[in-house]
């Protein structure tokens, strides 16, 4: 079947909408899927790792315009002795859709790189001198693709992973790009398929209701 280029452009859109709409949920799903897998994979090779920790109060630090300085904020992932014996870090997960209007303008390399500095301005400094810690934004995109940090922290993930479980590193990255690869199909899939309206049964906003 000949598919005109029209119908092509809708189902672009519809799809890049799907993925973006932040009705029912389905962006803070796919956002948190990629987080709790990390967190449970640190939580085998690493130690006082904790999802969504609150920071410390700022109490008058002098920090840099752009900072997030509110109490009650919080981050992704604590663990310790990720990269370093001792060290604390702090992860803080962006999935972003590159075919966004506010996306779609700039190179990939340029986005991934727009997205982990947007983190680091919110947080790096509060986290430096506040925590006394490090601070790594995990910046991916829904097409499985990663930023620079993230695909170092993912190596080095492997590593451990692949010292501790006596497999190869090979197997170990592998195994985490598939699953993460997996985690981002099925939450893209829920994204653009899901349902947004209200539930027929009670004519309440139905958000977490979806079909497949």
């Amino acid at each position: 079947a000949v598919v005109s280029t029209q119908s092509r452009e809708a189902v672009v859109s519809t799809q890049s909408t799907g993925m973006s709409c932040k009705r029912g949920g389905f962006v803070a799903v796919r956002h948190d899927c990629v987080r709790d897998f990390l967190t449970a994979e640190l939580d085998k090779v690493c130690y006082d790792t904790k999802a969504e920790p609150h920071l410390l109060e700022v109490r008058g630090a002098k920090l840099p315009p752009g900072t997030i300085t509110e109490d009650g904020a919080r981050l992704d992932i604590r663990t310790r002795g990720f990269w370093g014996p001792m060290d604390c870090t702090y992860f803080d997960v962006r999935v972003f859709n590159p075919r966004a209007q506010s996306n779609e303008t700039q190179d990939i390399p340029q986005t991934y790189a727009k997205h982990e500095e947007g983190k680091k301005k919110n947080y790096l400094h509060r986290i430096l001198e506040v925590e006394k810690a490090s601070f790594t934004p995990l910046v991916m995109s829904t097409t499985g693709g990663l930023g620079q940090e993230f695909s170092r922290t993912l190596k080095q993930l492997a590593d451990k992973k692949s010292r501790k479980t006596g497999y190869t590193y090979q197997e170990c990255i592998r195994y985490l790009r598939v699953r993460l690869s997996f985690s981002m199909v099925r939450s893209i899939t829920c994204s653009i398929r899901g349902y947004r309206g209200r539930n027929k049964n009670d004519g309440s906003s139905s958000d977490l209701y979806h079909t497949y």
